[in-house]
């Protein structure tokens, strides 16, 4: 366990070893999170990795082509079937 005493302003100093680990240096910002009580923190790069696994788990059941064709293929078959509706009332 390693330990740090709080200086005026509320400065900590991070430990080179956590530094390290959150791949951080002086400049780089730092965000801070509670979970579940505790406060975690973490680096711009982290927080980014954690947001590509997001959506990679997210789209890895997602084998259809793109959103944006089916949208499209989906508003021309709307369109289609309107036509064919105003075609028979005429």
């Amino acid at each position: 366990m390693n330990t740090a005493v709080m200086s005026q302003g509320g400065r900590v100093v991070v430990p080179k070893q956590y530094r390290e680990k959150l791949g951080v240096k002086e400049g780089d910002e730092v965000i801070w999170t509670e979970v579940d009580g505790q406060i975690v923190p973490t680096s711009r790069r982290q927080e980014f990795e954690r947001a590509e696994r997001f959506f990679e788990r997210l789209m890895a059941d997602y084998a259809g082509t793109s959103l944006a064709d089916e949208l499209i293929a989906e508003r021309r078959a709307e369109a289609a079937r309107e036509d064919a509706q105003e075609s028979a009332h005429e």
